[in-house]
């Protein structure tokens, strides 16, 4: 005879001991999608889209949940919202926090998801999601999340800098590669784009069969040229603006640019991308080792929570 295993009526609810109204925002660029859990409402989540770009609607409708919860319990409760860091990247996230409203951003990537191969997606599922780990987050429990610690305007801007002449450097490659392409094609090699005679030099190539260079060919070549040049003065001004702003910040004892260029071997172009990156970012920091281990174990300890950071940096 088989027995089948007794299962409880009562399903678990999420819902019955809230403290506030947790809201996700699952952000497009023409809808926002709030996701909402609020005080005696149960544990069943509401759902309603914002037009994108509506600050005023959405606190609009934040005044609405506040309403209705405070209606079904007789309590005001606080408002606490996740958004995954994305597109929009932190205005909306500044502007909730002047409205004082608590606000999470959410490393996407570090959210636990179904392992299934064929898992759905869609902006309800992805803010229910969102919303279940606040919920977690907020309860204590570790590893849920990783919320990301998000940079003041000034932060943000100045790592503009090293980022848009990373660009510039790979917008620079492809254009030597792609004139080096060209000529290859025909037989021509050792030619190197990035020479300050490179006109002169273009125009004594020859093709590998002995003929100068044929006529559209090369004008295209002049035109990759004029476009790297263009390039080559864009990166000039970057790094010239990038070296203004470490000079500007040596005067002061205790920065970090200071410091960093202090140490033998490290440039201005690696100074200032471990200023406006690495050193913002949060890691998580070894607790504190016991002395037990001696000096030489808490020197191998630290050069391995520090290996360890710079490796994590480096896969971002």
């Amino acid at each position: 005879m088989q027995f089948v295993a007794d299962q409880s009526v009562t399903p678990t609810t999420i819902g019955a001991d809230l403290c506030a109204i947790f809201i996700s925002l699952e952000l497009s660029r023409s809808t926002w999608l709030v996701t909402s859990l609020s005080p005696g409402g149960g544990e069943k989540m509401s759902k309603h889209s914002v037009c994108a770009g509506d600050i005023a609607g959405l606190l609009a409708r934040f005044s609405e949940l506040s309403r209705k919860a405070c209606a079904r319990t007789g309590r005001s409760f606080p408002v606490i919202v996740i958004q995954e860091a994305g597109l929009d990247g932190f205005w909306i996230h500044r502007v909730l926090l002047s409205e004082g409203i608590e606000s999470h951003v959410v490393d996407a990537a570090s959210i636990a998801i179904s392992r299934r191969r064929r898992r759905a997606k869609t902006d309800r599922i992805d803010g229910e999601t969102l919303l279940r780990a606040l919920l977690a987050h907020k309860r204590g429990e570790p590893r849920v999340c990783s919320m990301v610690r998000a940079p003041t305007p000034e932060d943000e801007d100045r790592r503009r800098i090293c980022r848009e002449r990373k660009v510039l450097i790979m917008e620079r490659v492809q254009h030597v590669n792609r004139i080096k392409g060209l000529l290859f094609s025909q037989g021509a090699s050792g030619y190197e784009p990035l020479r300050r005679d490179r006109r002169a030099r273009l125009d004594a190539l020859q093709t590998g069969d002995g003929r100068r260079l044929p006529q559209h060919l090369k004008a295209q070549v002049c035109r990759e040229l004029d476009r790297l040049e263009l390039l080559l003065e864009q990166i000039k001004a970057v790094e010239a603006e990038r070296d203004a702003l470490l000079n500007a910040e040596r005067t002061k004892v205790s920065a970090p640019p200071p410091m960093l260029l202090g140490i033998h071997g490290v440039g201005p172009e690696f100074a200032s991308v471990l200023w406006s990156e690495g050193l913002s970012r949060h890691f998580d920091i070894m607790p504190a080792l016991p002395r037990r281990l001696g000096k030489a174990g808490r020197s191998i300890a630290s050069r391995a929570s520090r290996n360890r950071a710079t490796r994590d940096y480096g896969q971002r």
